[in-house]
């Protein structure tokens, strides 16, 4: 038991005064004699010792009353032993209150961001007024920084807003730590009020730090089925201008209703494309797929939409591209070679642009404007060239190996040897047709609708063998009857490096002119694609990739939004390879922009809500603490914000527990225990 105001215990020398009136107010008695002494001795005797006892007790009550009061007016207190934090003076009070998307579900009482806004308030009444308070939500704004007094906490609260952020719980408490630890303060107390949604409320991250106490008070939802859409995709990695395009939309259901006729629509630059419905079991997922033609070229603005009441925010998927793409291509021949197959394949398409050198006339310059560099038929690879196409595996791109019809082991050793790749061994002469094509590599994926057994596959006659690569990480992709590779795929920093074991000459076989060779062509030109995303999650610094020219004028690129409401400057990071972008949280509507530099467009950019707000699914408070058990997390505590004792939840181990009311009663029991005795006693 400690004292709020021990200076008043001085009032204790007052016991001096019962004791002092008992010294020296002694009863004075007279003697009487009679004739029968020994009766009145006795009688005497019993007289003097009734009297002595009445004033003991009567000296003790009066101790005990003044010793109450004195007590009293000192305001004893009993504190919790286990709750060492709770010290005399001022506490620091940290509190969350979760405005994310979810918390505008309704509950018993309402809005589920209203109740705890009141709850909040609440909160703040219950303690002191020299207490401290900090009042955070999910934006982690500079002025929630700071502590502040009962006033401003209860305005800041009344201040609060739904926001799109979500934050993770372990990541909010670790803010409140950072928060209160650089107080000083000992006495501090966290408070977390949230509808415990479980994509958020990562429990198991957890850890207990300190013996701050930490209290969750949750707010139970009403259950609400939603259905929103996840993500969206294209099944090709080049959108072209007049071209057939498939999307693909994954959609969720993560209510506990069946969905029967739902439907889903596709708009292209605000115009309606496509229509496609679906139903879904309570915690499925489905993919819908949208099919429609790029009319024209440039930029393009899409979105996916769906109806879903009450939740509203995830019915709307924004999404960006690009249409005429071009793969820029640098064809390297032998000096003795033409390379007409290759020339014919890119030459007659609109999609790759192509720059032609010789073995002897290689121009290293146009390494940094290229995506794909194809080696055909090439006697030897000299170093100079390993080391520039080593610097253009840094950026990503392809790189395509043909020997040639010679004998080029030895020429190919040392590029070989520096990508990591098997070498070549004998050239085998036999004729061998192509037995099999490996479709679990992904590679050939949608080329084939289906594979017949008796495919007509293309004849080899003259191919080299490879020695045996400890690496696991070379992939065969097509393979001869005896089992040698005719192609593999290798990885090398970040291009994909694929080998041919045979040139392309009819000398050596049917390759160039079997219906194989121009998807197996395009297949490895659009992997090296580095494919803008088609959207970006809005409140993140996640970093935008322009790999287009910039000029690197003066005026910093901009980011726009379609309808000029919006616009920011964001920080650039001019890399060898590409121009990085960092927003840092700037954007925070979801819709279409574009990244200008004066007035051109560079790209199209679409963001879009994160979809963790998506799952309504809490937890129930008996499964909060089935999980706090599991986690041993003794030092938080779960406060039932429907209870009507929620004060005295609040203070329970916090606020110390008050004798003085006891010590009033105490001494009236005492003054009442001496009236008792002088009227008995007499």
């Amino acid at each position: 038991m400690t004292f709020l105001q021990p200076s008043f215990l001085w009032a204790l020398t007052a016991l001096a005064l019962p004791v002092i009136i008992h010294l020296f107010n002694f009863r004075k008695y007279k003697k009487v004699y009679f004739t029968n002494v020994k009766f009145l001795r006795q009688v005497q005797i019993e007289t003097k010792s009734r009297s002595r006892l009445r004033e003991l007790l009567v000296l003790l009550f009066r101790i005990l009353m003044i010793a109450a009061l004195v007590l009293a007016f000192s305001q004893p207190v009993i504190r919790d032993k286990n709750n060492a934090q709770v010290q005399a003076g001022s506490r620091y009070i940290s509190l969350y209150i979760d405005n994310s998307f979810s918390m505008e579900n309704l509950g018993r009482n309402g809005p589920l961001l209203d109740q705890a806004r009141q709850k909040a308030k609440e909160l703040v009444n219950a303690f002191g007024i020299q207490d401290k308070f900090q009042i955070l939500t999910n934006e982690f704004q500079g002025k929630q920084q700071r502590f502040c007094d009962k006033q401003e906490a209860i305005a800041l609260i009344d201040d609060i807003r739904s926001s799109p952020v979500p934050r993770k719980l372990s990541r909010v408490i670790e803010r409140q730590r950072e928060l209160l630890n650089g107080t000083g303060s000992k006495a501090k107390r966290m408070f977390v009020l949230s509808d415990a949604q479980k994509s958020t409320f990562d429990l198991a991250q957890l850890r207990a730090q300190d013996s701050t106490p930490i209290a969750l008070v949750p707010f139970v939802p009403n259950l609400v089925n939603n259905v929103f859409i996840d993500s969206c995709w294209f099944e090709s990695p080049v959108q072209q201008s007049g071209e057939i395009q498939h999307l693909r939309a994954r959609i969720l259901n993560k209510g506990d209703k069946t969905i029967e006729s739902g439907s889903a629509k596709l708009l292209i630059n605000g115009n309606p494309m496509a229509l496609s419905s679906f139903s879904l079991l309570p915690g499925a997922f489905t993919e819908l797929r949208f099919t429609f033609e790029c009319k024209t070229s440039g930029l393009h603005f899409g979105s996916v939409k769906i109806d879903d009441y009450p939740v509203t925010f995830d019915d709307v998927f924004y999404f960006a591209f690009t249409s005429q793409v071009n793969i820029p291509v640098y064809l390297i021949h032998g000096n003795n070679q033409t390379g007409d197959a290759l020339q014919a394949l890119f030459s007659n398409d609109s999609l790759f642009q192509v720059a032609v050198g010789t073995e002897s006339q290689i121009n290293y310059s146009t390494f940094r404007k290229v995506e794909v560099i194809v080696l055909n038929q090439l006697r030897e690879v000299p170093s100079g060239l390993v080391s520039e196409l080593q610097r253009f595996s840094e950026k990503g791109g392809a790189i395509v190996v043909l020997p040639s019809d010679a004998e080029t082991a030895p020429g190919y050793t040392g590029f070989l040897n520096a990508f990591n790749l098997p070498g070549f061994a004998a050239a085998d002469t036999s004729s061998l047709k192509v037995e099999r094509i490996e479709l679990a590599s992904g590679f050939f994926s949608g080329v084939f609708e289906k594979l017949e057994e008796d495919l007509n596959l293309p004849l080899i006659k003259k191919h080299y063998r490879l020695n045996k690569n400890s690496r696991n990480d070379f992939d065969a992709l097509l393979k001869l009857m005896n089992g040698d590779i005719l192609l593999g795929r290798s990885k090398y920093k970040q291009a994909e490096v694929y080998l041919f074991t045979s040139s392309l000459n009819n000398t050596s076989g049917s390759f160039s002119k079997h219906a194989l060779f121009v998807p197996t062509f395009y297949r490895m030109c659009f992997t090296a694609i580095k494919q803008a995303p088609l959207y970006y999650p809005v409140i993140s610094n996640t970093a935008l990739y322009y790999s287009g020219v910039y000029s690197g004028q003066e005026t910093p690129p901009r980011i726009v939004s379609l309808d000029s409401t919006v616009e920011i400057i964001p920080e650039l990071r001019n890399t060898a390879h590409a121009l990085q972008l960092f927003t840092r949280d700037q954007i925070t509507i979801p819709g279409f922009y574009t990244l200008q530099e004066g007035s051109k467009t560079l790209q199209a950019l679409a963001f879009n809500y994160e979809r963790i707000e998506s799952d309504l699914n809490c937890y129930s408070i008996e499964e909060l603490e089935n999980e706090l058990r599991k986690q041993q997390l003794s030092t938080v505590k779960i406060l039932n914000a429907g209870e009507k004792d929620f004060t005295e939840q609040v203070l329970q181990g916090s606020e110390p527990k008050r004798l003085w009311k006891l010590f009033i009663i105490l001494a009236l029991v005492f003054l009442l225990a001496e009236s008792v005795v002088l009227r008995i006693l007499k």
